[in-house]
């Protein structure tokens, strides 16, 4: 409700601010809590807007009362610890007057069944709360906030379970390795969209490593080997690896280290059997090809049309290849691509698999 729509509602006698409750008992309630709420609370609130949401509570009451809920509208004032506080002071008053009236008692459930509507009415609404935090001006902050918050303990869950399949705490069993193995892979995914979630709501093309610095090609390479190695491992896929002839280069390694690592993450995840490939070869002048290749199911027409658009719906297996189901892997993969002066392409075939592709200019290095 509107300031302009409380302001043309009728002022209560302020007399008897409670002489439109129909039931004696609730009337009488409000106002012995009314009374006591004034004396104790009167100069540290603002005694209107405490009124108002008394008389409030108690219509929602007696509104469950009759028709068993209470209304959804009413002072939105009410749905705050105040308006809580209030009505739980006028259940206890009601209940207390009902124990010295016995003619009365026999209501005891209606009353107790109205103050419970009343009271979630009364409750915030979250959903409502929760959408315009997520549109509202730090929305961006908010979401990256959940995002570190659900990454930390993931990244302790991808440590133990790889310690534990590399039988560092003990012997393991077959069994107790592949479940270790589905372990991982299922951290390393929620660990992946959390950081894709970071890397969006940063814009998707913030280069960690602004300025070109040296490094190696093929150590970049075996770095995604490594982390997802008990992903291959549990399904059975080989992981091949091709580096470049001149290893050393000039650029931005961790960005291109994390579109390495998801998009070698999702092929694995869309091949069954057969190999991963993640290779490097020259190009014109300072060029590298960098390709990851799979033998999985391939990539459908309808699947390739949304490919790079994030938070698309997921495209099932029966009827194509879906990045992951909320489309932000590939996403910031292009986009990082381009951060680094490269487009990222794709080519892809039933029967065949898939192969992502981009070509950057990488100066050699002399020396790391």
């Amino acid at each position: 409700m509107s300031k302009a729509a409380r302001a043309a509602q009728p002022v209560p006698d302020t007399s008897n601010p409670f002489a439109d409750l129909a039931p004696p008992i609730l009337r009488g309630a409000a106002a012995a809590v009314w009374g006591t709420f004034r004396n104790d609370y009167g100069d540290a609130t603002d005694r209107d807007e405490a009124l108002a949401v008394l008389r409030d509570v108690a219509a929602r009451t007696q509104r469950a009362l009759v028709d068993g809920a209470a209304p959804a509208d009413g002072d939105p004032r009410s749905r705050s610890a105040l308006g809580r506080y209030l009505l739980d002071k006028v259940s206890d008053a009601l209940f207390a007057d009902l124990g010295r009236a016995p003619a009365q008692q026999p209501r005891a459930l209606a009353w107790a069944l109205a103050f419970g509507a009343a009271r979630r009415s009364l409750e915030p609404n979250w959903a409502e709360y929760f959408t315009s935090r997520l549109s509202g001006p730090g929305c961006h902050d908010l979401v990256v906030e959940v995002a570190h918050d659900l990454r930390s303990p993931l990244t302790s869950v991808l440590f133990l379970a790889e310690t534990l399949q590399r039988e560092q705490s003990g012997p393991v069993s077959d069994i107790q390795r592949r479940q270790l193995g589905l372990i991982y892979a299922a951290a390393l995914g929620l660990s992946t969209v959390t950081s894709d979630i970071i890397e969006l709501a940063r814009g998707g093309d913030r280069l960690v490593d602004i300025e070109p610095a040296p490094y190696s090609v093929s150590e970049i390479f075996e770095s995604v080997r490594d982390i997802v190695h008990p992903i291959a491992e549990e399904k059975g896929l080989e992981i091949r690896l091709t580096p470049p002839d001149s290893d050393h280069r000039l650029g931005q390694p961790l960005a291109l280290s994390r579109v390495l690592l998801n998009l070698t993450t999702n092929a694995l995840k869309f091949t069954d059997q057969g190999y991963v490939e993640i290779a490097a070869t020259a190009a014109a002048r300072d060029g590298i090809d960098f390709s990851v290749r799979d033998t999985g199911h391939g990539i459908s027409q309808e699947a390739l049309e949304t490919l790079y658009q994030p938070f698309r719906r997921a495209v099932s297996r029966e009827s194509g290849y879906c990045f992951s189901g909320t489309g932000l892997g590939l996403a910031i993969c292009r986009r990082l691509v381009e951060a680094m002066g490269g487009t990222l392409e794709v080519d892809s075939g039933a029967n065949w698999g898939t192969r992502f592709q981009f070509t950057l200019n990488l100066p050699r290095a002399s020396a790391l």
